[in-house]
């Protein structure tokens, strides 16, 4: 079987985060051991891009990057230090109706010194499952995290995550981690979705104390909901949430918090910044909203027709080179 550069980049990933080990993370996932290391070792030395299959050499380059556009990148990447190479690669074609591929944007901007080592944000894959989602609100993650106030004490962040799309669809700070909290969440969640009693979303959750508590079942049963909990020490659980909140920390942890009020105002700037700004790489790089509210295609499509557009043009150009070249020698 054959893996796509990015598929190599999910796995490469996943056994890194993996609390299981390489080997039992490896047998899950049923790629052989030597081929995971043939994968690493190019990771190491080359990056992303030495996860591609290799091509066979091409006569000519007419698809080479121009000084005007390679300029472009690194004046981007400098204004937007927070885009990874990924990111700064999708900004542009949004933003600029000029196609450019990822593999270039990384390339530029190692060379000009950006990337050192390499270094993406990171995907996982540990979030598939088996009953894999078509649509909004089919399934909804939950958990909890925590956070530490100066003066207040531990607090608890409880979040539900859009399966299909992940957007959040929902979060509250919270003192406590009990059932009522994880129901508070649950309603805000269906005022927001707007689903009803005959399509209510499965809840899939972690066997935490106030998951597997009565209250929540009763409340899940009148609810008309279906809840599902993983299994513990599995690498293909809630890996969709779980990376939502070590994407989150990693930002919102940056700053210390002295208050509640304080902490609520930072998630609200990250969940705007995750939900409707940030390109997310396992959403074909259009964000959890576009997919959560159906605008993703319409995106999609326009992205597809500015890459026609620009590897035309780019033909077009070298094409009108080459004549004139040849024009002149003919002089000759």
């Amino acid at each position: 079987m054959h893996y796509s550069q990015s598929e190599k980049y999910e796995m490469i990933q996943l056994v890194e985060q993996s609390d299981l080990g390489i080997n039992r993370t490896l047998k899950e996932l049923k790629i052989n051991k030597t081929t995971f290391y043939n994968w690493y070792n190019l990771y190491t030395q080359k990056g992303f891009e030495g996860l591609a299959r290799k091509k066979s050499e091409r006569v000519g380059t007419w698809n080479k990057i121009n000084i005007v556009d390679r300029d472009k990148v690194v004046e981007i990447a400098l204004e937007k230090p927070e885009l990874s190479s990924r990111e700064v690669a999708w900004h542009i074609t949004d933003n600029y109706n000029y196609y450019i591929s990822e593999s270039s944007v990384y390339r530029i901007l190692k060379e000009n010194g950006f990337i050192s080592s390499p270094s993406f944000r990171i995907m996982s894959a540990s979030d598939s499952f088996h009953d894999k989602t078509t649509a909004v609100n089919q399934m909804w993650q939950t958990d909890f995290t925590y956070f530490k106030i100066f003066g207040w004490g531990w607090y608890y962040l409880s979040t539900i995550l859009d399966d299909y799309s992940r957007y959040i669809v929902t979060w509250k700070l919270c003192s406590t981690m009990r059932a009522e909290d994880v129901t508070n969440t649950i309603d805000a969640a269906i005022a927001f979705s707007g689903v009803n009693e005959k399509s209510m979303p499965r809840l899939l959750s972690d066997n935490g104390s106030c998951y597997i508590s009565h209250e929540l079942a009763d409340y899940i049963g009148e609810k008309n909901m279906k809840h599902i909990r993983g299994r513990p020490l599995h690498p293909q659980n809630q890996g969709k949430i779980e990376r939502y909140h070590r994407s989150m920390k990693n930002i919102v942890k940056l700053d210390n918090y002295f208050s509640p009020g304080q902490l609520e105002e930072k998630m609200k700037e990250f969940v705007q910044y995750y939900n409707y700004e940030r390109y997310h790489e396992s959403l074909k790089n259009v964000t959890p909203a576009e997919v959560y509210f159906g605008t993703a295609e319409r995106k999609l499509r326009k992205r597809k027709m500015t890459k026609n557009s620009t590897l035309k043009a780019r033909k077009k150009t070298v094409s009108k080179f080459l004549t004139k070249l040849a024009e002149t020698s003919l002089k000759f």
